[in-house]
């Protein structure tokens, strides 16, 4: 198990300090990125503790902002590679850590990128994500990290609540469908708390959630990761088919896709929501046996 030791205490950011540095740096919080600034000190001291992570641990941050998590990171021991998109903020995060934190400074790296299109990371391979996602592009940039890095050995990521909840869901439940099922080809997901809305600057109009993960090897297939993603992304194309409706396009006949559902084990008339990850990889698998389209 991780133990996380505060080894020195970096001066963190509030309210006072975010909108200041806000102000130095003319950056006004858009919509378009997602931009909510945290400015509670215990918020991202308890993110970083929930985390777990080490002292020594190279850890991976998208969307570091003005710096309040990845000061938080930073007194915990880490190194930290950030991750922003924007080129004011990017430029800003080295000189707010050289003065909050100056002993602290030289295990910051900045990878000024969108983390959508980033093709690899700079340095250490990072083994742990700890990030403030921001809520529009949450799910696309943990998926992508995922599979980019497979160095990553677990992570705890804040997003909106109801994304923390489809991310967590298991098979069955109301919640669960594409977030769900690709995020457990990686990992095992679990809700890890929830966010007030009044630890923002600028708050939004949404609650948050926390998620984290543990990575695990992926399932066991002849087909690739990308076969298996486009039966998850058909079957929940339209959830209330069954199954037997819902993969027609991408069996090529309705005849095809209830033959590869018949050799997979999974009845024709369930839907979507009722599979696991495992029956996904076994319904690419016969899709590819009885020769669909791909």
């Amino acid at each position: 198990m991780r133990v996380t030791r505060l080894t020195r205490m970096a001066r963190l950011l509030g309210p006072a300090e975010v909108r200041d540095l806000a102000a130095r740096f003319d950056i006004r919080p858009t919509k378009q990125r997602g931009q909510n600034f945290v400015i509670d000190p215990n918020t991202v001291r308890r993110i970083v503790r929930e985390s777990g992570v080490a002292e020594g641990e190279v850890v991976l941050e998208v969307g570091p902002g003005l710096g309040s998590l990845t000061l938080a990171l930073l007194e915990a021991g880490a190194s930290v590679t950030a991750i922003e998109v924007d080129p004011a903020l990017a430029t800003a995060l080295p000189g707010t850590v050289r003065e909050f934190a100056p002993e602290l400074a030289d295990r910051l790296e900045v990878v000024p990128a969108d983390a959508l299109r980033v093709t690899e990371i700079p340095g250490p391979p990072p083994t742990a994500l700890v990030a403030n996602l921001p809520y529009n592009v949450s799910v696309p940039v943990l998926l992508h990290l995922m599979a980019l890095l497979p160095s990553l050995e677990h992570g705890l990521v804040m997003v909106q609540s109801e994304v923390a909840d489809r991310l967590a869901a298991p098979p069955g439940s109301k919640t669960y469908g594409v977030p769900s099922a690709k995020a457990a080809w990686f990992a095992d997901v679990r809700r890890a708390g929830a966010i007030g809305r009044n630890v923002f600057w600028p708050a939004p109009n949404v609650d948050s959630g926390l998620v984290a993960w543990t990575r695990r090897e992926p399932p066991t297939t002849a087909v690739s990761r990308e076969d298996v993603f486009a039966v998850v992304d058909a079957a929940f194309a339209q959830r209330r088919k069954a199954l037997r409706g819902a993969l027609r396009p991408l069996a090529g006949s309705a005849e095809a896709a209830i033959a590869a559902l018949d050799e997979a084990g999974v009845d024709p008339l369930a839907r979507g929501e009722s599979l696991g990850i495992a029956e996904f990889v076994a319904v690419a698998e016969a899709l590819a046996a009885v020769g669909a389209p791909r």
